[in-house]
């Protein structure tokens, strides 16, 4: 059976440092940090009170008050990317065949403050259990595949995908697999996530996994630097259309790149921390290459998940050197979480758009906040630090790991008629 090709034709980001994809493409390559004191909820008492959030950010300059009464904020947030994404992909929906037009989304927690205000709620009352209609409906993950694919009248394949922090790489490797096996021609994809409230915060603090910097907070994401303490919580969306390469052509479309390949594996190893060689990482890059048909030489950037842990970051650069060898000296590797933070479920969909600009444009963003060398991480590899650097980029490779062991790798590359 012969693959079909996919192409990207579309792309939409809501983030900490930009609400629409240029803003977010500038705040990259200007070395944009996106931290501040949390504005969304009184954090005083927490050991963390920080966070990369949306900024000046009004749902009603979107969607009607009624309709976004009835969406939790990660999926406003994701029908928002969207929309972005669709207007750029400039679709004639009359033209296109709809039954062959899908949604999978990613989101590793769904509707966090739903829930949160629902209980709060119960809890604080005599008992009687006065439930929010919507409370179930807003609260579940995969409701934003179902109100995008309701927006835009799409009937083809349609799901989420959850698999922590690299649930939108999966649905993107998803999204692509159907496309190239002929079973779709268009697929919206991507992933939101909305978790500064007060159960985020919370419940990450009390894994000791985020930083607690809260003297500095735009420097407190520091991959790879040696006193990086934890990483910052993200929230956002980004979203991504993918076409099947003819369809694409035929009807005039702007390409940006092509996916090239994805993989997809597991740690097998602990709950929260990485395999200490990077044992899944090395599996996850190696089998994305060979999807790929592509060697190691013909990467030139790599958007690592880089999350400020300090096993996290040592355990992929042992990976990389394991899986590049020599050429690992020649590429360009960044983490755009020193900027954006972490945005968990939507991580994925956002590296892969910094991924997608960079192989148009040709430069890297860079690694902000380095300020003093690890000795357990090799300084000899180009962490691309604090300054975005120009490069000719034919391909780029995006990392995206979660709790749970959960490792996926997509490559993109220049498109080639």
């Amino acid at each position: 059976m012969e693959l079909k090709r996919v192409v990207v034709t579309g792309l939409g980001a809501l983030t900490p440092i930009g609400n629409n994809l240029e803003a977010y493409w500038n705040g990259l390559t200007q070395g944009v940090s996106g931290a501040a004191p949390i504005q969304q909820f009184d954090a005083s008492k927490f050991k963390t009170q920080f966070a990369c959030e949306v900024k000046d950010f009004n749902v009603e300059d979107y969607i009607d008050r009624k309709e976004a009464r009835k969406l939790d904020q990660f999926a406003q947030y994701a029908m928002v990317s969207v929309e972005e994404a669709m207007a750029d992909a400039n679709f004639d929906l009359e033209k296109i065949n709809v039954d062959r037009a899908g949604v999978i989304w990613g989101s590793g927690i769904g509707g966090l403050k739903t829930f949160q205000d629902e209980c709060q709620n119960y809890f604080s009352g005599d008992g009687t259990p006065r439930f929010n209609p919507f409370f179930i409906p807003k609260m579940i993950a995969d409701i934003a595949a179902g109100h995008i694919s309701i927006k835009y009248g799409f009937r083809g394949p349609n799901y989420c995908t959850v698999s922590a922090c690299a649930s939108s790489t999966n649905a993107l490797i998803d999204a692509y697999n159907l496309i190239r096996l002929g079973k779709a021609e268009i697929m919206i994809t991507g992933g939101s996530e909305a978790g500064v409230n007060d159960v985020g915060i919370g419940g990450f603090n009390a894994l000791k996994a985020l930083s607690t910097r809260n003297d500095d907070p735009k420097t407190a994401s520091r991959p790879f630097d040696k006193d990086r303490d934890g990483f910052v919580l993200g929230e956002g969306a980004g979203a991504i259309i993918l076409e099947e390469y003819e369809h694409a052509v035929a009807r005039g479309a702007k390409i940006y790149a092509e996916v090239a390949g994805g993989g997809m594996s597991a740690d097998a190893y602990h709950m929260t921390a990485p395999h200490p060689e990077g044992l899944g990482a090395i599996n996850v890059m190696k089998s994305t290459l060979e999807d790929a048909g592509m060697n190691p030489e013909e990467i030139d950037y790599i958007n690592v998940h880089g999350t400020s842990t300090p096993l996290g970051d040592v355990a992929e650069t042992k990976a990389i050197k394991a899986v590049f060898g020599e050429h690992a000296y020649q590429l360009n590797i960044s983490s755009t979480k020193s900027m954006t933070g972490h945005l968990l479920g939507a991580a994925g969909a956002i590296e892969a758009i910094a991924c997608i600009m960079s192989v148009k444009h040709d430069i890297v963003p860079p690694t902000i906040n380095h300020f003093t060398d690890d000795p357990d991480i090799d300084n000899a590899l180009n962490f691309t630090f604090n300054t975005a650097q120009k490069r000719t980029v034919n391909a780029a490779l995006s990392n995206t790991f979660g709790f749970g062991g959960h490792n996926t790798s997509v490559i993109v590359k220049k498109f080639k008629a």
